[in-house]
C-alpha cells in the first residue's frame, strides 16, 4: 500500500493519520507476514517502543490490526477488515518450527466453535505448527 492508501485505511477505521501511525501501518503493510514488536522497532528506530505499542493497541481496538500468538511471542498484522467495530478477517496462521516464521493462511477461515451457554468469544487464535514448504526441501 502507498501512503494515500494507508491514510484512507486509517481514516476508514476512525484513526487519525499521524506521521507515526502512517509509518507503523506502512511497515506492517510491507511485511510478508505478522511482525513482532522487535521487528517493527528495527524498521522504525525513530519511534520508541512505547509509541509503537500504543499505536498497535489503537490499531487493534479499531480492527486495523490483529495480534497472532506465536511460538516466539505476539505478532501483529494488518487486518483486511472493512469494519472498525468488527474483525471480519479471521484466518488460520502457520508457524514453521525450523525457520521460525509465521505465515497467514488467508484462504483458510477459522473453524466455527460452538461455545457453551454463557460464554462470549472476543477473539480466537488458530495456529498450526509444522514445516513450511521452503524448510521441507532442506
Amino acid at each position: 500500500m502507498d501512503s494515500k492508501e494507508i491514510i484512507r485505511e486509517l481514516e476508514g477505521h476512525g484513526i487519525r493519520p499521524t506521521a507515526n501511525r502512517i509509518l507503523i501501518a506502512e511497515a506492517l503493510s510491507g511485511s510478508k507476514g505478522p511482525m513482532s514488536m522487535v521487528e517493527i522497532e528495527g524498521l522504525i528506530p525513530t519511534i520508541d517502543k512505547s509509541g509503537i505499542f500504543r499505536t498497535l493497541m489503537a490499531f487493534k481496538e479499531k480492527h486495523l490490526v490483529h495480534s497472532v500468538e506465536s511460538e516466539d511471542g505476539i505478532r501483529y498484522e494488518l487486518c483486511h477488515s472493512h469494519d472498525p467495530h468488527h474483525d471480519d478477517d479471521r484466518h488460520v496462521h502457520f508457524y514453521c518450527e525450523r525457520c521460525h516464521r509465521t505465515f497467514c493462511l488467508e484462504t483458510i477461515p477459522l473453524p466455527q466453535v460452538a461455545l457453551p451457554e454463557g460464554y462470549e468469544r472476543l477473539s480466537a487464535n488458530y495456529l498450526i505448527r509444522g514445516l513450511c514448504p521452503d524448510c521441507q526441501r532442506i
